[in-house]
């Protein structure tokens, strides 16, 4: 079922409701992308909401059978795994449910997610396979399951890069620094030494915006960016740099 020219491209953006996933949602609308948002909540901007689904992403059939009427109903060519959560702990206090959780959440998903929309992306000729990392994969404090995960989905990804490459499918890795999210503010209070701190240390001296992170995944959501696969950009203010 190959697309017709002029039907509207459609992109998927797994938590597309708040925050981060809500901007890469609105900018991939304003690039000219039908957006599919999949969360557990509803989105919060009205563009978003017609096209929306509900569903507990680290409920493994729920989401299959939610991704099934997905690619039933819609051409998916655009996908973005972004959902994720973070259970901040120094080693000594992580908890193996919250290493469950995190994994079914922010990886499994993901694998679940992207073979659901492969067959659709493969009958167009083309993909864009987009995971949202982050810049802990390089090592935090106070991250080790978060990172676990982080780490795994910049893995899966080069190797989902070797093994679509021959379909015109790339695979990519946006990993954000600092970025100003509601998660961020509530593990980091505005106004206490550890935000003053992080700031400080951001080379650009101000703290990373969600439509930073959302120009990153537009630029690898472009169908002019054929030729990049398997890349990690980081979107860090130069944080990583050094």
């Amino acid at each position: 079922m190959s697309q017709p020219a002029d039907q509207q491209p459609c992109a998927v953006v797994t938590g597309g409701a708040r925050n981060i996933g809500q901007a890469i949602a609105l900018r991939l609308q304003q690039d000219g992308y039908r957006v599919v948002v999949v969360d557990i909540v509803e989105p919060e901007a009205p563009s978003l909401q017609a096209d929306a689904y509900q569903v507990e992403l680290a409920d493994a059939e729920a989401t299959r059978r939610v991704m099934a009427e997905i690619a039933e109903q819609y051409a998916v060519t655009r996908l973005v795994n972004n959902v994720g959560i973070v259970a901040p702990a120094l080693i000594e206090e992580a908890q193996l449910e919250d290493f469950d959780k995190l994994m079914h959440l922010n990886v499994r998903s993901a694998l679940i997610c992207t073979q659901a929309l492969l067959p659709s992306m493969k009958a167009s000729g083309m993909g864009r396979i987009v995971l949202n990392t982050s810049r802990v994969v390089l090592g935090k404090e106070a991250r080790t399951i978060y990172s676990a995960t982080k780490g795994a989905l910049q893995s899966m990804a080069r190797t989902w890069a070797l093994e679509l490459a021959e379909h015109n499918i790339t695979v990519n890795c946006v990993a954000p620094g600092p970025i100003a999210t509601s998660a961020f503010w509530q593990n980091n209070p505005p106004d206490s030494e550890r935000a003053r701190r992080i700031v400080e240390n951001i080379p650009l001296k101000r703290m990373g915006q969600p439509e930073d992170v959302a120009q990153a995944v537009s630029f690898y959501c472009d169908e002019r960016s054929g030729f990049i696969t398997g890349q990690t950009l980081f979107v860090c203010g130069g944080v990583t740099v050094g």
